[in-house]
């Protein structure tokens, strides 16, 4: 897997940003709110998908990929707009949110090689190490 340019992880994290914050914004004009203690426990609620890395490093990425995607807050915030559910609206633009936040601090989508290759390079201790030369 190749490793992306520099200048497009700046350019995907400061849209993750961007993100982080309508998602937040998007929850603080909400109907009703949820307690505090709640909201930061659904806030990190979406990386409880890093457990279906227990069946594997297939299942563990697209589980985590399918949780991660930006679509899963919007389609969940406009559900709970179109149905008028405002705990629905609340947890999508939590979501949404998250999503944002881990892009931001250069978490990206993973890839079936492991939990730490992901489509804004490697993260944790793999990004220090150096790629082998296929033999």
């Amino acid at each position: 897997m190749d490793a992306p340019t520099p200048l497009a992880v700046t350019w995907q994290k400061a849209e993750g940003a961007v993100i982080c914050a309508a998602g937040l914004w998007l929850y603080a004009g909400a109907e009703t709110m949820l307690p505090i203690w709640a909201a930061i426990l659904l806030f990190f609620t979406p990386d409880l998908s890093f457990l279906a890395y227990l069946f594997g490093r297939r299942v563990g990425a697209v589980c985590y990929n399918m949780v991660h995607l930006y679509a899963a807050g919007i389609v969940t915030l406009a559900l709970g707009h179109l149905w008028q559910a405002p705990l629905m609206w609340e947890l999508g633009a939590l979501w949404l949110a998250h999503c944002g936040l881990d892009r931001m601090l250069g978490y990206g989508l993973k890839s079936p090689q492991g939990f730490d290759f992901t489509h804004l390079g490697r993260i944790g201790r793999a990004r220090h190490e150096k790629t082998q030369p296929d033999g």
